[in-house]
């Protein structure tokens, strides 16, 4: 039950050896790819920067200084 107890987390383990991504273009060594420049990449919006982060960047250029609140 030991060994046995052993090689399953051996096994589930090694899938953390490598960074996987869900899209090719999501990969930062594949942004020069030809598939990820436009237009090619904007009928499918895969595009690098639809792809990594959008979330963080609106919320960034949304932020106001603090004298344009009062």
């Amino acid at each position: 039950m030991k060994y046995l107890f052993i090689a399953f987390v051996a096994v589930f383990l090694s899938g953390c050896l490598e960074d996987r991504y869900r899209y090719f273009c999501q990969n930062p060594d594949n942004f020069v790819a030809e598939q990820c420049q436009k237009p090619r990449c904007l009928f499918t919006q895969t595009c690098p920067e639809y792809l990594v982060a959008p979330i963080l960047t609106k919320q960034i250029e949304n932020v106001q200084p603090e004298e344009a609140k009062k």
